[in-house]
Protein backbone atom coordinates (compact mmCIF):
# COMPACT_ATOMS: atom_id res chain seq x y z
CA UNK A 1 0.00 0.00 0.00
CA UNK A 2 2.80 2.26 0.71
CA UNK A 3 3.97 2.16 -2.58
CA UNK A 4 0.84 2.74 -4.34
CA UNK A 5 0.09 5.70 -2.16
CA UNK A 6 3.52 6.78 -3.24
CA UNK A 7 2.99 6.10 -6.98
CA UNK A 8 0.09 8.06 -6.73
CA UNK A 9 1.85 11.04 -5.07
CA UNK A 10 4.63 10.86 -7.55
CA UNK A 11 2.16 11.63 -10.47
CA UNK A 12 0.44 13.80 -8.60
CA UNK A 13 3.61 16.00 -7.64
CA UNK A 14 4.92 15.30 -11.80
CA UNK A 15 1.44 16.84 -13.42
CA UNK A 16 1.99 20.18 -10.86
CA UNK A 17 5.42 20.45 -12.01
CA UNK A 18 3.62 19.94 -15.65
CA UNK A 19 1.54 22.77 -14.99
CA UNK A 20 3.89 24.89 -13.84
CA UNK A 21 6.29 24.05 -16.89
CA UNK A 22 3.13 25.31 -18.97
CA UNK A 23 2.63 28.28 -16.97
CA UNK A 24 6.36 29.66 -17.56
CA UNK A 25 6.43 28.44 -21.06
CA UNK A 26 9.12 26.37 -19.96
CA UNK A 27 9.91 22.64 -21.46
CA UNK A 28 7.83 19.98 -18.41
CA UNK A 29 11.16 17.44 -18.97
CA UNK A 30 13.31 20.03 -17.31
CA UNK A 31 11.01 20.11 -14.24
CA UNK A 32 10.75 16.88 -14.05
CA UNK A 33 14.33 16.60 -13.97
CA UNK A 34 14.84 18.55 -11.30
CA UNK A 35 12.06 16.99 -9.27
CA UNK A 36 13.44 13.06 -10.00
CA UNK A 37 17.47 14.40 -8.99
CA UNK A 38 15.21 15.75 -5.79
CA UNK A 39 13.94 12.16 -4.65
CA UNK A 40 17.61 11.38 -4.54
CA UNK A 41 18.31 13.33 -1.10
CA UNK A 42 14.61 12.02 0.34
CA UNK A 43 15.54 10.09 3.66
CA UNK A 44 11.95 8.03 3.63
CA UNK A 45 12.03 7.88 -0.36
CA UNK A 46 10.41 4.53 -1.02
CA UNK A 47 12.08 1.92 -2.90
CA UNK A 48 11.40 0.50 -6.72
CA UNK A 49 13.16 -2.42 -7.62
CA UNK A 50 12.92 -3.18 -11.68
CA UNK A 51 13.89 -5.71 -13.49
CA UNK A 52 16.49 -4.49 -15.59
CA UNK A 53 15.70 -6.44 -18.75
CA UNK A 54 12.16 -4.92 -18.92
CA UNK A 55 13.47 -1.54 -18.86
CA UNK A 56 14.36 -1.05 -22.70
CA UNK A 57 11.39 -2.79 -23.81
CA UNK A 58 9.10 -0.67 -21.00
CA UNK A 59 10.27 2.38 -21.36
CA UNK A 60 11.78 3.01 -24.55
CA UNK A 61 9.42 0.30 -27.09
CA UNK A 62 6.28 3.25 -26.56
CA UNK A 63 8.53 6.27 -26.50
CA UNK A 64 10.22 4.78 -29.76
CA UNK A 65 6.54 4.15 -31.56
CA UNK A 66 5.03 7.61 -30.42
CA UNK A 67 8.20 9.19 -32.12
CA UNK A 68 8.26 7.44 -35.42
CA UNK A 69 4.83 7.57 -35.75
CA UNK A 70 4.82 11.70 -36.56
CA UNK A 71 7.89 11.02 -38.33
CA UNK A 72 7.58 12.53 -41.92
CA UNK A 73 9.66 10.85 -45.05
CA UNK A 74 9.11 13.49 -47.02
CA UNK A 75 10.36 15.68 -44.72
CA UNK A 76 13.33 13.26 -43.76
CA UNK A 77 14.27 12.65 -47.21
CA UNK A 78 14.42 16.60 -48.09
CA UNK A 79 16.31 17.02 -45.28
CA UNK A 80 18.55 13.85 -45.16
CA UNK A 81 22.36 15.45 -45.07
CA UNK A 82 21.63 16.98 -42.62
CA UNK A 83 19.73 14.78 -40.15
CA UNK A 84 22.10 11.92 -40.97
CA UNK A 85 25.40 14.24 -40.35
CA UNK A 86 23.62 14.41 -36.96
CA UNK A 87 22.62 10.49 -36.44
CA UNK A 88 25.80 9.32 -37.58
CA UNK A 89 28.59 11.66 -37.02
CA UNK A 90 26.85 13.35 -34.30
CA UNK A 91 26.36 10.78 -32.27
CA UNK A 92 29.69 8.53 -33.12
CA UNK A 93 31.84 11.46 -32.36
CA UNK A 94 30.18 12.07 -28.92
CA UNK A 95 30.45 8.06 -28.17
CA UNK A 96 34.35 8.44 -28.65
CA UNK A 97 35.19 11.33 -27.30
CA UNK A 98 33.21 9.82 -24.02
CA UNK A 99 34.94 6.79 -24.34
CA UNK A 100 38.24 8.02 -24.43
CA UNK A 101 37.52 10.55 -21.80
CA UNK A 102 36.58 7.67 -19.20
CA UNK A 103 39.52 6.15 -20.15
CA UNK A 104 41.88 9.29 -19.50
CA UNK A 105 40.38 9.65 -15.89
CA UNK A 106 39.68 5.70 -15.21
CA UNK A 107 42.40 3.73 -17.51
CA UNK A 108 41.25 0.40 -16.09
CA UNK A 109 37.81 0.83 -17.60
CA UNK A 110 37.16 -1.48 -20.59
CA UNK A 111 36.99 0.29 -24.21
CA UNK A 112 33.36 -1.63 -24.31
CA UNK A 113 31.83 -0.24 -21.25
CA UNK A 114 33.20 3.40 -22.21
CA UNK A 115 31.79 2.61 -25.38
CA UNK A 116 28.45 1.70 -23.77
CA UNK A 117 28.32 4.67 -21.54
CA UNK A 118 29.06 7.02 -24.53
CA UNK A 119 26.54 5.59 -26.61
CA UNK A 120 23.75 5.80 -23.48
CA UNK A 121 24.50 9.49 -23.01
CA UNK A 122 24.67 10.07 -27.07
CA UNK A 123 21.52 10.45 -27.98
CA UNK A 124 19.25 13.55 -27.64
CA UNK A 125 15.86 13.77 -26.60
CA UNK A 126 13.51 15.87 -28.98
CA UNK A 127 10.90 16.11 -26.31
CA UNK A 128 11.73 19.30 -24.54
CA UNK A 129 12.88 20.59 -27.66
CA UNK A 130 9.83 19.90 -29.12
CA UNK A 131 7.66 21.19 -26.05
CA UNK A 132 9.39 24.61 -26.78
CA UNK A 133 9.53 24.92 -30.16
CA UNK A 134 5.51 24.04 -31.02
CA UNK A 135 4.72 26.77 -29.08
CA UNK A 136 7.21 29.48 -30.42
CA UNK A 137 6.94 27.87 -33.71
CA UNK A 138 10.64 28.33 -35.45
CA UNK A 139 10.98 27.48 -39.08
CA UNK A 140 9.77 24.09 -40.32
CA UNK A 141 13.46 22.87 -41.30
CA UNK A 142 15.04 23.33 -38.25
CA UNK A 143 11.87 21.18 -36.54
CA UNK A 144 12.40 18.71 -39.07
CA UNK A 145 15.80 17.93 -38.35
CA UNK A 146 16.01 18.03 -34.38
CA UNK A 147 12.72 15.68 -34.22
CA UNK A 148 13.90 13.51 -37.11
CA UNK A 149 17.36 12.65 -35.50
CA UNK A 150 15.72 12.45 -32.11
CA UNK A 151 13.92 9.18 -33.99
CA UNK A 152 17.03 7.82 -36.02
CA UNK A 153 19.85 8.65 -33.34
CA UNK A 154 17.78 6.71 -30.55
CA UNK A 155 18.09 3.73 -33.29
CA UNK A 156 21.80 4.08 -34.07
CA UNK A 157 22.74 4.51 -30.16
CA UNK A 158 20.95 2.08 -29.22
CA UNK A 159 22.59 -0.49 -31.52
CA UNK A 160 25.98 0.46 -30.41
CA UNK A 161 24.69 0.30 -26.56
CA UNK A 162 23.54 -3.32 -27.35
CA UNK A 163 26.77 -4.46 -29.04
CA UNK A 164 29.11 -2.57 -26.51
CA UNK A 165 27.10 -4.28 -23.46
CA UNK A 166 27.59 -7.99 -24.77
CA UNK A 167 31.19 -7.33 -25.33
CA UNK A 168 31.78 -5.76 -21.32
CA UNK A 169 29.26 -8.98 -20.75
CA UNK A 170 31.84 -11.60 -22.27
CA UNK A 171 30.07 -12.05 -25.63
CA UNK A 172 32.83 -12.40 -28.53
CA UNK A 173 32.37 -10.73 -32.24
CA UNK A 174 34.16 -12.82 -35.35
CA UNK A 175 33.64 -11.60 -38.98
CA UNK A 176 30.64 -14.08 -39.36
CA UNK A 177 28.96 -12.43 -36.24
CA UNK A 178 29.12 -9.00 -37.95
CA UNK A 179 27.78 -10.69 -41.25
CA UNK A 180 24.86 -12.12 -39.12
CA UNK A 181 24.34 -8.75 -37.30
CA UNK A 182 24.32 -6.75 -40.90
CA UNK A 183 21.31 -9.88 -42.11
CA UNK A 184 19.33 -9.17 -38.78
CA UNK A 185 19.51 -5.76 -39.35
CA UNK A 186 17.84 -6.20 -43.10
CA UNK A 187 15.63 -8.98 -41.77
CA UNK A 188 14.68 -6.62 -39.16
CA UNK A 189 13.59 -3.94 -41.90
CA UNK A 190 11.32 -6.56 -43.65
CA UNK A 191 9.88 -7.77 -40.26
CA UNK A 192 8.91 -4.38 -38.83
CA UNK A 193 6.91 -3.83 -42.64
CA UNK A 194 5.44 -7.46 -42.57
CA UNK A 195 3.80 -6.75 -38.62
CA UNK A 196 2.71 -3.70 -39.69
CA UNK A 197 0.37 -4.48 -42.43
CA UNK A 198 -0.68 -7.24 -40.40
CA UNK A 199 -1.26 -5.96 -36.78
CA UNK A 200 -3.18 -2.57 -38.80
CA UNK A 201 -5.31 -5.07 -40.45
CA UNK A 202 -6.22 -6.98 -37.30
CA UNK A 203 -6.82 -4.17 -35.09
CA UNK A 204 -9.12 -2.30 -37.78
CA UNK A 205 -11.47 -5.38 -37.21
CA UNK A 206 -11.89 -4.44 -33.49
CA UNK A 207 -14.37 -1.75 -32.90
CA UNK A 208 -14.60 -1.86 -29.50
CA UNK A 209 -12.32 1.90 -28.69
CA UNK A 210 -10.93 0.59 -25.06
CA UNK A 211 -9.92 -2.80 -26.37
CA UNK A 212 -8.54 -1.11 -29.72
CA UNK A 213 -6.24 1.04 -27.75
CA UNK A 214 -5.08 -1.74 -24.89
CA UNK A 215 -4.24 -3.93 -28.42
CA UNK A 216 -2.12 -1.22 -29.60
CA UNK A 217 0.02 -1.08 -26.42
CA UNK A 218 0.08 -4.98 -26.58
CA UNK A 219 1.23 -5.08 -30.27
CA UNK A 220 3.90 -2.42 -29.43
CA UNK A 221 5.33 -4.28 -27.06
CA UNK A 222 4.69 -7.49 -28.69
CA UNK A 223 6.95 -6.05 -31.45
CA UNK A 224 9.67 -5.33 -29.41
CA UNK A 225 9.85 -8.67 -27.63
CA UNK A 226 8.83 -11.03 -30.96
CA UNK A 227 11.80 -9.17 -32.41
CA UNK A 228 14.24 -9.96 -29.77
CA UNK A 229 13.19 -13.93 -29.46
CA UNK A 230 14.13 -13.52 -33.33
CA UNK A 231 17.63 -12.02 -32.22
CA UNK A 232 16.80 -9.36 -34.79
CA UNK A 233 16.66 -5.49 -33.67
CA UNK A 234 14.15 -4.70 -31.63
CA UNK A 235 15.04 -0.96 -31.56
CA UNK A 236 14.88 -1.17 -36.08
CA UNK A 237 11.57 -3.36 -36.47
CA UNK A 238 9.76 -1.11 -34.19
CA UNK A 239 10.44 2.07 -36.20
CA UNK A 240 9.85 -0.08 -39.53
CA UNK A 241 6.78 -1.23 -37.73
CA UNK A 242 5.70 2.45 -36.50
CA UNK A 243 6.41 4.54 -39.76
CA UNK A 244 4.55 1.70 -41.93
CA UNK A 245 1.62 2.00 -39.79
CA UNK A 246 1.65 5.69 -39.55
CA UNK A 247 0.81 5.54 -43.44
CA UNK A 248 -1.69 2.67 -43.26
CA UNK A 249 -3.73 3.99 -40.46
CA UNK A 250 -5.98 6.54 -42.54
CA UNK A 251 -7.49 3.71 -44.51
CA UNK A 252 -7.74 1.05 -41.33
CA UNK A 253 -8.19 2.91 -37.97
CA UNK A 254 -11.68 4.98 -38.08
CA UNK A 255 -11.78 8.25 -37.00
CA UNK A 256 -13.80 7.24 -33.49
CA UNK A 257 -10.63 5.42 -32.25
CA UNK A 258 -7.69 7.78 -33.31
CA UNK A 259 -8.67 10.73 -31.69
CA UNK A 260 -9.03 8.59 -28.18
CA UNK A 261 -5.99 6.56 -28.77
CA UNK A 262 -3.58 9.66 -29.55
CA UNK A 263 -5.09 11.18 -26.08
CA UNK A 264 -4.36 8.21 -24.43
CA UNK A 265 -0.35 8.04 -26.31
CA UNK A 266 0.47 11.71 -25.02
CA UNK A 267 -0.76 10.71 -21.89
CA UNK A 268 1.13 6.95 -21.07
CA UNK A 269 4.88 8.83 -22.88
CA UNK A 270 4.04 11.54 -19.95
CA UNK A 271 3.68 9.14 -17.41
CA UNK A 272 6.49 7.03 -18.74
CA UNK A 273 9.16 10.08 -18.55
CA UNK A 274 7.67 10.67 -15.07
CA UNK A 275 8.64 7.06 -14.18
CA UNK A 276 11.78 7.11 -15.90
CA UNK A 277 12.84 9.91 -13.74
CA UNK A 278 11.85 8.63 -10.53
CA UNK A 279 13.12 5.64 -10.50
CA UNK A 280 16.33 6.91 -11.69
CA UNK A 281 16.20 9.54 -9.20
CA UNK A 282 15.64 6.76 -6.40
CA UNK A 283 18.36 4.71 -7.89
CA UNK A 284 20.64 7.72 -7.69
CA UNK A 285 20.65 7.96 -3.47
CA UNK A 286 21.79 4.05 -2.48
CA UNK A 287 24.78 4.49 -5.25
CA UNK A 288 25.89 7.33 -3.49
CA UNK A 289 26.09 6.00 -0.04
CA UNK A 290 27.56 3.23 -1.29
CA UNK A 291 30.67 4.82 -2.58
CA UNK A 292 33.44 5.57 -0.58
CA UNK A 293 34.09 9.96 -0.16
CA UNK A 294 36.89 9.60 -2.51
CA UNK A 295 35.36 7.54 -4.83
CA UNK A 296 32.17 9.50 -5.01
CA UNK A 297 33.85 12.94 -5.67
CA UNK A 298 35.77 11.63 -8.80
CA UNK A 299 32.60 9.98 -10.29
CA UNK A 300 30.98 13.33 -9.44
CA UNK A 301 34.22 15.06 -11.66
CA UNK A 302 34.12 12.70 -14.56
CA UNK A 303 30.25 12.91 -14.41
CA UNK A 304 30.55 16.47 -14.96
CA UNK A 305 33.46 16.28 -17.71
CA UNK A 306 30.91 14.16 -19.60
CA UNK A 307 28.36 16.53 -19.45
CA UNK A 308 30.58 19.32 -20.84
CA UNK A 309 32.16 17.00 -23.54
CA UNK A 310 28.35 16.02 -24.66
CA UNK A 311 27.16 19.75 -25.10
CA UNK A 312 30.62 20.70 -26.64
CA UNK A 313 30.87 18.03 -29.20
CA UNK A 314 27.11 18.92 -30.29
CA UNK A 315 28.22 22.25 -30.47
CA UNK A 316 31.52 21.72 -32.29
CA UNK A 317 29.90 19.66 -35.43
CA UNK A 318 27.17 21.40 -35.80
CA UNK A 319 29.35 24.26 -36.59
CA UNK A 320 31.69 22.26 -38.72
CA UNK A 321 28.57 21.57 -41.05
CA UNK A 322 27.44 24.79 -41.19
CA UNK A 323 30.81 26.29 -42.18
CA UNK A 324 30.95 23.40 -44.71
CA UNK A 325 27.70 23.82 -46.02
CA UNK A 326 28.21 27.53 -46.37
CA UNK A 327 32.07 27.05 -48.11
CA UNK A 328 30.62 24.73 -50.64
CA UNK A 329 27.90 26.86 -51.52
CA UNK A 330 29.52 29.84 -52.25
CA UNK A 331 32.23 28.06 -54.06
CA UNK A 332 30.81 25.39 -55.90
CA UNK A 333 26.71 26.36 -56.15
CA UNK A 334 24.36 24.42 -54.33
CA UNK A 335 24.29 21.07 -56.20
CA UNK A 336 22.41 18.01 -54.12
CA UNK A 337 24.51 19.45 -51.32
CA UNK A 338 23.36 21.71 -49.57
CA UNK A 339 20.83 21.97 -52.11
CA UNK A 340 18.62 25.10 -51.64
CA UNK A 341 18.80 24.37 -47.77
CA UNK A 342 21.71 26.01 -46.90
CA UNK A 343 21.88 25.95 -42.94
CA UNK A 344 22.03 29.71 -41.30
CA UNK A 345 24.35 30.76 -38.65
CA UNK A 346 21.04 31.15 -36.48
CA UNK A 347 19.55 27.97 -36.96
CA UNK A 348 22.79 26.07 -36.65
CA UNK A 349 23.13 27.34 -33.14
CA UNK A 350 19.51 26.65 -32.10
CA UNK A 351 20.38 22.91 -33.56
CA UNK A 352 23.37 22.74 -31.53
CA UNK A 353 21.74 23.88 -28.63
CA UNK A 354 18.86 21.93 -28.64
CA UNK A 355 21.23 18.68 -27.52
CA UNK A 356 18.64 17.73 -24.12
CA UNK A 357 18.71 14.24 -23.31
CA UNK A 358 16.10 12.59 -22.16
CA UNK A 359 14.12 9.03 -21.22
CA UNK A 360 16.17 6.82 -23.49
CA UNK A 361 19.58 8.20 -21.98
CA UNK A 362 17.40 7.25 -18.50
CA UNK A 363 16.40 3.86 -19.83
CA UNK A 364 19.23 2.42 -21.37
CA UNK A 365 21.65 3.61 -17.86
CA UNK A 366 18.89 1.26 -15.66
CA UNK A 367 18.63 -1.06 -18.02
CA UNK A 368 22.95 -1.94 -17.60
CA UNK A 369 22.92 -5.84 -16.18
CA UNK A 370 24.31 -5.59 -12.74
CA UNK A 371 27.30 -7.15 -13.09
CA UNK A 372 28.41 -4.34 -15.85
CA UNK A 373 31.85 -2.75 -14.80
CA UNK A 374 31.67 0.59 -13.67
CA UNK A 375 28.06 0.65 -13.34
CA UNK A 376 27.58 2.90 -11.02
CA UNK A 377 29.44 5.57 -12.76
CA UNK A 378 27.67 5.00 -16.12
CA UNK A 379 24.60 5.65 -14.14
CA UNK A 380 25.64 8.56 -12.71
CA UNK A 381 27.28 10.16 -15.91
CA UNK A 382 23.43 9.70 -17.24
CA UNK A 383 21.81 11.51 -14.51
CA UNK A 384 24.00 13.97 -14.60
CA UNK A 385 24.20 14.58 -18.82
CA UNK A 386 20.30 14.48 -18.47
CA UNK A 387 19.49 16.45 -15.29
CA UNK A 388 22.54 19.30 -16.70
CA UNK A 389 21.28 19.35 -20.45
CA UNK A 390 17.68 19.76 -19.46
CA UNK A 391 18.38 22.26 -16.89
CA UNK A 392 21.33 24.24 -19.04
CA UNK A 393 19.66 23.89 -22.41
CA UNK A 394 16.30 23.02 -21.84
CA UNK A 395 15.59 26.19 -19.54
CA UNK A 396 17.65 28.56 -22.19
CA UNK A 397 15.98 27.21 -25.55
CA UNK A 398 13.46 29.24 -25.53
CA UNK A 399 15.36 32.39 -24.60
CA UNK A 400 17.84 31.69 -27.15
CA UNK A 401 15.33 31.17 -29.41
CA UNK A 402 13.79 34.98 -28.66
CA UNK A 403 17.17 36.32 -28.95
CA UNK A 404 17.87 35.58 -32.11
CA UNK A 405 14.63 36.14 -33.93
CA UNK A 406 13.72 33.05 -35.29
CA UNK A 407 10.12 33.00 -37.11
CA UNK A 408 8.35 30.69 -38.32
CA UNK A 409 8.52 30.41 -42.69
CA UNK A 410 5.01 29.33 -42.92
CA UNK A 411 5.59 26.03 -44.24
CA UNK A 412 3.23 24.12 -43.19
CA UNK A 413 0.24 26.86 -42.89
CA UNK A 414 1.09 26.72 -46.80
CA UNK A 415 0.52 23.25 -47.35
CA UNK A 416 -2.35 23.08 -44.54
CA UNK A 417 -3.72 25.88 -47.34
CA UNK A 418 -3.03 23.58 -50.59
CA UNK A 419 -4.84 21.03 -48.82
CA UNK A 420 -7.84 22.80 -48.26
CA UNK A 421 -8.06 23.84 -51.25
CA UNK A 422 -7.80 20.49 -52.93
CA UNK A 423 -10.41 19.30 -50.25
CA UNK A 424 -12.96 21.90 -50.81
CA UNK A 425 -12.49 21.24 -55.04
CA UNK A 426 -13.91 17.26 -53.50
CA UNK A 427 -16.46 18.55 -51.81
CA UNK A 428 -17.81 20.34 -54.60
CA UNK A 429 -17.06 17.58 -56.82
CA UNK A 430 -19.45 15.94 -54.96
CA UNK A 431 -22.16 18.88 -54.23
CA UNK A 432 -22.27 19.63 -57.96
CA UNK A 433 -23.66 16.03 -58.89
CA UNK A 434 -26.82 16.94 -56.00
CA UNK A 435 -29.29 19.58 -56.69
CA UNK A 436 -31.52 19.24 -53.65
CA UNK A 437 -32.01 21.98 -51.27
CA UNK A 438 -29.76 19.85 -48.88
CA UNK A 439 -26.61 20.11 -51.10
CA UNK A 440 -27.48 24.00 -51.42
CA UNK A 441 -26.95 24.22 -47.85
CA UNK A 442 -23.87 22.21 -47.67
CA UNK A 443 -22.24 23.98 -50.23
CA UNK A 444 -21.29 26.40 -48.19
CA UNK A 445 -20.64 24.32 -45.50
CA UNK A 446 -17.68 22.71 -47.17
CA UNK A 447 -16.23 25.49 -48.99
CA UNK A 448 -13.98 27.20 -45.99
CA UNK A 449 -10.48 27.92 -45.30
CA UNK A 450 -11.04 25.65 -41.59
CA UNK A 451 -12.86 22.38 -41.81
CA UNK A 452 -12.97 22.80 -38.25
CA UNK A 453 -15.71 25.86 -38.39
CA UNK A 454 -18.49 23.43 -39.38
CA UNK A 455 -21.72 24.43 -37.53
CA UNK A 456 -23.71 21.42 -36.14
CA UNK A 457 -26.42 20.29 -38.05
CA UNK A 458 -29.62 21.59 -39.11
CA UNK A 459 -32.73 19.43 -37.27
CA UNK A 460 -34.92 19.99 -40.49
CA UNK A 461 -33.10 17.36 -42.77
CA UNK A 462 -30.12 16.08 -40.74
CA UNK A 463 -30.28 12.48 -41.68
CA UNK A 464 -29.87 13.88 -45.77
CA UNK A 465 -27.33 16.22 -44.86
CA UNK A 466 -25.22 13.65 -42.28
CA UNK A 467 -25.62 11.14 -45.19
CA UNK A 468 -24.08 13.75 -47.97
CA UNK A 469 -21.69 14.88 -45.27
CA UNK A 470 -19.82 11.47 -44.53
CA UNK A 471 -19.19 11.00 -48.52
CA UNK A 472 -17.79 14.31 -48.63
CA UNK A 473 -15.35 13.47 -45.45
CA UNK A 474 -14.38 10.16 -47.01
CA UNK A 475 -13.72 11.80 -50.57
CA UNK A 476 -11.46 14.13 -48.94
CA UNK A 477 -9.84 11.95 -46.44
CA UNK A 478 -8.55 9.98 -49.65
CA UNK A 479 -7.99 13.21 -51.12
CA UNK A 480 -6.00 14.14 -48.34
CA UNK A 481 -4.08 10.74 -48.17
CA UNK A 482 -2.78 11.06 -51.99
CA UNK A 483 -1.51 14.84 -50.93
CA UNK A 484 0.49 12.90 -48.16
CA UNK A 485 1.51 9.87 -50.58
CA UNK A 486 2.89 12.07 -53.28
CA UNK A 487 4.55 15.04 -51.12
CA UNK A 488 2.82 17.57 -51.68
CA UNK A 489 2.05 17.99 -48.06
CA UNK A 490 4.14 16.47 -45.29
CA UNK A 491 3.17 15.03 -41.98
CA UNK A 492 2.51 18.12 -40.15
CA UNK A 493 0.00 19.57 -42.40
CA UNK A 494 -1.58 16.02 -42.79
CA UNK A 495 -2.05 15.66 -39.09
CA UNK A 496 -3.81 18.72 -38.36
CA UNK A 497 -5.91 18.24 -41.73
CA UNK A 498 -6.78 14.85 -41.05
CA UNK A 499 -7.58 15.87 -36.76
CA UNK A 500 -10.24 18.25 -37.95
CA UNK A 501 -11.79 15.82 -40.60
CA UNK A 502 -11.67 13.08 -37.29
CA UNK A 503 -14.14 15.57 -35.48
CA UNK A 504 -16.30 16.43 -38.15
CA UNK A 505 -16.42 12.55 -39.19
CA UNK A 506 -17.13 12.15 -35.26
CA UNK A 507 -19.91 14.46 -35.39
CA UNK A 508 -22.25 13.57 -38.24
CA UNK A 509 -22.00 10.24 -37.45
Amino acid sequence: MLIFQSVLLLLVCAVALAGLARYLNLPYPSFLALGGTALAFLPQAPTFNLDPSLTLALFVAPALLDAAFDTSLRDLKRYWIPVMSLVFIAVGITIVAVAWLLRYFIPEIPWAAAIAVGAIVAPPDAVAASAVMRKLRIPHRIGVIIEGESLLNDATALLVYRLAVSVAMGATFTGGGVALLSLAMVASVGVGFALAHILIRLLSRVTDIPSTIVLQFVTTFGVWIFAEELHLSPIVTLVVYAITAARLAPEFTPAATRLPSYAVWETVVFVLNVLAFVLIGLQLRPTLETLEASERNQYLQIAAAVLGIVIVVRIAWVSVYNRAANLKFRLFGAGWWPGNFVPTWKGSVVVGWAGMRGIVTLATAYALPAGFPYRDLALLCAVFVVVGTLVVQGLTLRPLIQALKLRDDGTVDREVRVAQDVLALVALEILEDEASETAAVLRDEFVTTEVNDIDAPHATGREARNQLRVRIVEAQRKALVKLRETAEIGDDAFHRLEERLDVLEINVR
